[in-house]
């Protein structure tokens, strides 16, 4: 299997895992002022430290977060793009499906 090298396809395969979802779903929530270290991502997702670490890496090369290294551990961000490229997705599949055949929240 090879690799995509559309930016695109590299953000959405590096969200569409439940860990890195609520990764980002976690940094989203401490907002722009809001760094979290690394180790602080084993407790909201219940894995190890080295599984965290990769799922880092992964969301790092995929542009979607960005991290500083304080002293021995690394605190990490959203990056600043991020928003931006999602939503421009976003646009670029808009109309592809009609809102109203969307089925209504439950």
């Amino acid at each position: 299997m090879t690799r995509s090298t559309d930016p695109d396809v590299t953000l959405l395969a590096a969200l569409a895992d439940p860990t890195r979802l609520s990764i980002v779903r976690q940094l989203a929530e401490a907002g722009r002022a809001g760094m979290i270290c690394a180790c602080d991502f084993v407790e909201c997702c219940n894995v190890s430290q080295p599984t965290i670490s990769h799922h880092l890496k992964v969301l790092r090369e995929a542009g979607v977060v960005t991290g500083e290294r304080r002293g021995t551990n690394i605190y990490y961000a959203l990056d600043a793009t991020f928003a931006s490229r999602f939503a421009a997705i976003g646009v670029t599949l808009a109309g592809l499906i009609p809102l109203e055949a969307l089925p209504s929240p439950a």
